[in-house]
């Protein structure tokens, strides 16, 4: 499986194998990782369940697994084959049912939703979907609350503008749904040194940082951000 990197949702670029990919961040200190399979919603195509199982023998840290879920068996699906929780985007602002059906059958620490933001001309925020290709006019801050109030477990927020430029996260909006919800948030987007994690987690509320560019194209690792996170004041775990 062919792992890529783009910028701004676009102009992917390949990085290397995810197979790979795993065996050196389960050698990193890596707490968890993030698959994002970026083809399936656009081509309308299920999860590649045989990839997914290939992933988790090899994975040995709790792996999120998303792209292409639509409905409560595709969770069970990827479940099944050894993803530890299962992230869900469009399918569920499009049917927001899906994550109290997905919660109620398999609980709310399976479920993790992924929420992408991009800032409008008036300096609002929306919410974006279908691989940040369609704005939907809806401020992400409700829809965060909407979304734990269904039983999302954890909750993944990802600026638009922001990814893989490496210009740092959207510390303003992730601070902001984080300290509307009371469920884990990560905020996605734009790390590009490790200062830039201390921005966002020292604010408050926002309980985590997932990061991929900062370890793909530069000599930056993630025990080096752990320690840089502790010697700032950040609880992380050793």
């Amino acid at each position: 499986m062919g792992l890529v990197k783009g910028v701004g949702f676009n102009s992917w670029r390949r990085t290397g194998d995810a197979l790979q990919a795993i065996r050196v961040y389960n050698m990193r200190e890596v707490d968890e990782i993030v698959f994002m399979d970026i083809s399936a919603t656009p081509e309308k195509s299920e999860p590649d369940y045989a990839i997914i199982d290939d992933l988790a023998d090899e994975c040995f840290m709790p792996m999120t697994v998303g792209g292409g879920v639509r409905d409560v068996d595709s969770i069970r699906k990827m479940l099944s084959v050894g993803a530890d929780k299962v992230l869900v985007n469009t399918a569920a602002f499009e049917n927001p049912e899906l994550i109290r059906d997905g919660a109620s059958t398999f609980g709310t620490q399976c479920i993790v939703v992924g929420i992408d933001v991009q800032q409008c001309e008036n300096g609002a925020w929306e919410v974006v979907t279908h691989c940040g290709s369609k704005p939907q006019q809806r401020d992400p801050v409700s829809w965060a609350r909407q979304a734990q109030e269904l039983g999302a477990g954890e909750l993944i927020i990802t600026s638009v503008e922001r990814d893989g430029t490496m210009d740092g996260y959207a510390v303003e909006i992730t601070c902001e749904i984080a300290d509307a919800v009371s469920i884990p948030v990560i905020a996605s987007g734009g790390a590009g040194n490790y200062q830039h994690m201390v921005d966002v987690l020292a604010r408050g509320n926002v309980d985590a940082v997932a990061a991929a560019s900062i370890y793909h194209f530069t000599e930056q690792t993630p025990r080096e951000a752990k320690r840089y996170l502790r010697d700032h004041g950040i609880n992380v775990r050793l």
